[in-house]
């Protein structure tokens, strides 16, 4: 998976529509290192020809002119342990480093260099968020792996070992005091792990676009599954019927992420951009991410949708 980081405020207007040409400058966090997770090849979904595509693509697309590439650093301990146990942390270095070929179960496959390109991973966010900040380098978007969302603090999940954008939005809270965050997912499948731990949080949305649980890995996401104590009513789980199309998808940009977005007012947002849907797997949306570019962003577009910094 990649995902995108974007800062707004109130005086901030974010259109990213692809006919919108008035975005001088797309910053791509992205490191050679990320080709290093060796997940075995062969029929493993999350491999390193994911990014690599994404980035021959982009060299390649319209918006070649604009991109300027920047690379992370690893994620310091510290914003680690926002989101994750030590124990985790220390279980996952030591499997890796023993020579384990997966943890927890095979879907999670790793190599030796997986725990350091993990850190390097997480580390993009935070590089993203600061950048956001600086307000010089236009949108944010990283290319990064292993993916996160499936990840909770303590356990792997599908893919996933760190939840980088869960240690984004700590980073982005605590260092520059921006509570309010909204995290917005669009994926094949939901986040169980982003949602586990903001679930109970007033100060944090989490809106998930994802096939219904009855018929998707994990298993989680149902609608009426919406936050616990002070965190009821900040998750937003909007789950699609097998056979979901672009309409659909559109459909509910239109008639609820706009309308939450609105009502939360977050000063910061992350997006979590799943790439499962653009091919027909179990999940048969076509081109999931063309749907979003024709809807052009615009729930991020209202100055009204930000409270004050």
């Amino acid at each position: 998976m990649t995902w995108m980081v974007k800062a707004y405020t109130p005086k901030t207007k974010a259109n990213l529509c692809r006919n919108d040409m008035s975005i001088s400058t797309i910053t791509i966090i992205a490191h050679p290192e990320f080709l290093d997770h060796d997940t075995g090849g062969g029929d493993h979904p999350e491999v390193s020809g994911r990014v690599q595509a994404i980035n021959d693509k982009l060299q390649v697309s319209h918006l070649a002119h604009q991109l300027n590439y920047v690379q992370p650093e690893p994620a310091e301990r510290e914003w680690l342990l926002s989101c994750h146990t030590e124990s985790w942390l220390l279980r996952f270095e030591e499997e890796v480093l023993s020579g384990r070929s997966y943890i927890g179960h095979p879907d999670n496959q790793v190599c030796y260099d997986t725990f350091r390109v993990a850190l390097l991973s997480a580390g993009a966010g935070l590089t993203g968020v600061d950048l956001a900040e600086e307000g010089t380098h236009g949108s944010v978007f990283c290319v990064n792996r292993p993916p996160g969302h499936h990840a909770e603090a303590g356990v792997p999940f599908g893919f996933c070992f760190l939840n980088n954008c869960v240690i984004a939005a700590r980073y982005w809270q605590k260092k520059y005091g921006r509570h309010r965050i909204c995290v917005l997912d669009f994926d094949a499948h939901h986040g169980n792990g982003i949602q586990s731990a903001f679930e109970d949080e007033a100060d944090t949305l989490y809106i998930s676009i994802h096939e219904h649980p009855s018929f998707s890995y994990p298993g989680t996401g149902l609608e009426d599954d919406n936050g616990t104590g002070e965190g009821a009513g900040t998750i937003c789980n909007i789950p699609l019927l097998p056979g979901a199309k672009d309409e659909q998808m559109l459909t509910m940009f239109d008639e609820r992420v706009e309308k939450e977005i609105a009502q939360f007012k977050p000063k910061a947002l992350i997006i979590a951009a799943g790439f499962d849907a653009t091919k027909v797997r179990t999940y048969n949306i076509i081109s999931v991410h063309s749907a979003i570019d024709k809807a052009g962003f615009k729930v991020f577009v209202h100055e009204d949708q930000c409270e004050e910094s």
